[in-house]
């Protein structure tokens, strides 16, 4: 990777620090892509849960769905860190692009010529999800590549990739209820597979270097064992996986079941669910704009702590609503919940994790983060279809409301595991003669 370049942007003050990493050539064509891409997934998520509940009208079929289309990321994610360590991750990135691109054509045509049925869509659906199995781990390695050599930038270029994430949670569904509502799911679908057409580009246009990486005689599995017993082993690594593992796991129930909400507790259709989803989109962009003004990892152990709570909180609290007016915020609240666990989680194990092992931590990530989809998707369709939603959803909450009262409990042990690491690339001073003492750092604001 050629190193990118240290650019102005074309702001100044406060803005130039909340948007410092687009001063890298490679990360703001990877944005512009990302952004235009990032619509038409979302159109094509909503759609595809609507499309699902409207065909068969269960809460367990859209578990049954959600759960082929994101099992992948629970088995195949693991392996494809291994290969986002030995590979190319700009060619594959321009592969898996492709494949998603091609699946979306797919998905649309038949719509269009009323041949979708559900074991179609459950077909497509683990297409897809072997695809994004592969796609996840990689880009989010890439990230630090196209900013290579200005680590201080590295969580900020997360909060911005959050932000765009959640600025096309917040379009994608309002523009996806109002296509639903009008000539249908199929325009949905052949709108995202148009739009993949943008992050091919932005990664043709890209200026990566071609030298090989050097060939590795160690073999996959032993590869594998080895990212395991590293991110396992060490503690503070291990304990935000696990989190973000429970928290995806039961957290899944907040988008899952917004249909059955939509349409049940709020006697409404497409447009409410669009809604609903819009104003999840619209805090957890709140919650990545919180982050693109942190200058530093320090205190953001007890942030994760926070934003899970407030998510769990806010699930509880969905749980009872029955009006429109009441439900739209407090999904805004769960969204800023939400973002701000993942964001901050993914900031924090990307500093912390050696170069030489990123691909496969980061692999980890991805799998706790949706290769525990699948199963919470099987847990709140079977909790939905046989306690009703407004429990599911409760019971949900109340696990992740557990989850956090337990990171909390840990943080203390953790703080002084992190201070090497903060030490070795200069977050907070090192201890030596001459040079102000690390103790001067809070031991509090290491993690928490």
């Amino acid at each position: 990777m050629i190193p990118s370049p240290r650019q102005t942007t074309p702001f100044s003050g406060r803005l130039a620090l909340m948007f410092r990493a687009l001063r890298h050539r490679n990360f703001r064509l990877f944005a512009w892509g990302q952004s235009l891409s990032l619509i038409g997934t979302w159109l094509q998520m909503v759609a595809l849960t609507w499309l699902v509940y409207r065909l068969t009208n269960s809460a367990l079929m859209l578990g049954i769905v959600g759960f082929s289309g994101q099992l992948p990321m629970f088995v195949v994610t693991p392996f494809a860190g291994v290969f986002a360590d030995r590979w190319d991750r700009h060619k594959m990135l321009l592969l898996t692009q492709s494949m998603a691109l091609v699946q979306a054509l797919i998905l649309s045509v038949l719509v269009f010529a009323h041949l979708i049925g559900i074991w179609q869509i459950i077909v497509l659906s683990v297409v897809l999800g072997v695809i994004n199995a592969f796609d996840m781990p990689i880009r989010q390695a890439f990230v630090s590549d196209m900013i290579e050599g200005h680590t201080e930038d590295l969580g900020n270029a997360i909060a911005l990739n959050s932000s765009m994430v959640n600025a096309a949670r917040l379009i994608g569904p309002s523009i996806a209820g109002i296509l639903i509502a009008t000539v249908g799911e199929g325009w949905c679908f052949l709108v995202n597979s148009v739009s993949f057409g943008a992050v091919v580009i932005s990664l043709l246009k890209m200026k990566v270097s071609a030298g090989p990486r050097p060939a590795r005689k160690v073999r996959v599995m032993t590869e594998l064992k080895e990212g395991f017993a590293y991110t396992f082993r060490f503690p503070p690594i291990k304990a935000l996986i696990l989190l973000l593992a429970a928290v995806s796991l039961m957290g899944t129930a907040m988008t899952l079941l917004a249909p059955v909400f939509a349409k049940k507790s709020l006697m409404g259709g497409a447009h409410t669910y669009g809604f609903l989803i819009g104003a999840f989109g619209s805090g957890a962009l709140l919650g990545a704009m919180y982050l693109l003004n942190k200058k530093s990892v320090l205190g953001m152990g007890k942030l994760v702590a926070f934003a899970v709570a407030l998510f769990g909180g806010g699930m509880v609290a969905f749980s009872f609503s029955r009006t429109l007016w009441l439900s739209l915020p407090l999904m805004l609240i769960s969204g800023a919940g939400m973002m701000l666990h993942i964001a901050s989680t993914n900031t924090l194990l990307q500093t912390i994790a050696e170069t030489s092992k990123r691909g496969r931590v980061m692999s980890f990530y991805a799998m706790a983060f949706r290769g525990m989809s699948p199963f919470g998707s099987l847990i709140a369709g079977a909790l939905g279809n046989s306690l009703g939603a407004p429990a599911a959803l409760a019971i949900s909450g109340s696990t992740c409301l557990a989850g956090a009262l337990l990171f909390v409990r840990k943080l203390p042990t953790l703080r002084p595991l992190l201070r090497p690491v903060y030490e070795s690339l200069g977050i907070i001073p090192q201890v030596a003669a001459g040079v102000q003492n690390a103790s001067d750092t809070p031991a509090k604001e290491i993690v928490g």
